[in-house]
């Protein structure tokens, strides 16, 4: 990463962090406005198809380029803080990640918080599971992923499959996942001021729109919850980001739990510096190890 791309992503992260500071005078909506608005800086690839689908009830759109399998998917719930979020404000990402598919990207644009609070997104993201099997695509041809909230909600996902006794997909990749809604990890502390877009302060405040005072309800703090028989995880994480605990506590209770279990750690790499992939070589990079393990999966 140069100096200049450095400070290009560094004044994004702290315009990004602004708009999550406080309470603007639009609530919820206007904080959704300025993430889609922010992220609009970055281009989806041109070469990749869009279809809007209803998935069970859930709003959703297929991605795919002209030569990608039909009977393979990857079923991506995106971040946000559960509050936040889009089809639209991850479809640069998710595009960069259907590029390389080897099938197709069901982006889902499940139920947020406030207004539907836990466990609505679970819900809506088993419903998005279920869309795909009634496809006729195989629990072996499917991965779930997800950055942040999404990387919890993709958690929280294969655990409500475990527990409802539908067949589990292949796996599941979690960019920088949101594990923990007490934001009581040691890096909460230790990686303050590395993080220049998340606080405890504003994590929790998103974790009280999710769960409200409940921050230990294992539907929404994932680690609370059993994750003995989960399919394999990947988990990606930078290591300038308060989250970095959330992704080593998920690694090591997978590995207690005798989940296969890999963990990235990218040097000096900020919250889901995937995002920055149209400017940040390592954001590119890490999509496409995250792509190569779903394809070593699905395809």
């Amino acid at each position: 990463m140069s100096a200049e791309e450095l400070n290009v992503i560094n004044g994004m992260l702290r315009q990004m962090r602004s708009q999550l500071a406080g309470t603007p005078e639009g609530g919820w909506p206007e904080r959704r406005k300025n993430m889609e608005a922010g992220i609009g800086a970055f281009p989806a690839d041109p070469s990749i198809e869009l279809k809007g689908v209803d998935a069970n009830g859930v709003k959703a759109e297929w991605q795919w380029r002209a030569d990608a399998p039909s009977d393979a998917a990857l079923m991506y719930v995106h971040g946000g803080g559960y509050a936040i979020g889009s089809i639209a404000t991850h479809r640069p990402m998710t595009t960069a990640i259907a590029k390389g598919l080897a099938g197709r990207v069901l982006s889902l644009d499940y139920r947020l918080a406030p207004e539907h609070p836990c466990p609505a997104a679970i819900d809506d993201a088993v419903a998005g599971y279920r869309f795909l099997l009634d496809q006729g695509i195989k629990p072996a041809r499917i991965a779930i992923a997800g950055d942040s909230a999404g990387g919890g909600l993709t958690v929280a996902t294969l655990q409500a499959i475990r527990d409802t006794g539908l067949p589990a997909p292949a796996g599941g990749w979690c960019l920088s996942p949101w594990t923990d809604m007490t934001a009581t990890s040691g890096t909460m502390t230790a990686k303050a001021e590395e993080d220049l877009m998340l606080s405890a302060e504003s994590i929790r405040e998103f974790a009280a729109a999710y769960i409200g005072s409940d921050a230990l309800n294992p539907k929404a703090t994932v680690l609370n919850a059993s994750l003995k028989g989960l399919p394999p995880l990947f988990i990606q994480v930078g290591t300038a980001e308060v989250l970095l605990g959330d992704s080593l506590a998920l690694a090591a209770k997978a590995a207690e739990a005798n989940v296969t279990v890999t963990l990235e750690t990218w040097p000096n790499m900020p919250h889901v510096f995937q995002m920055f992939g149209a400017m940040l070589s390592e954001g590119r990079d890490a999509v496409a190890h995250g792509v190569a393990w779903c394809n070593a999966r699905i395809g």
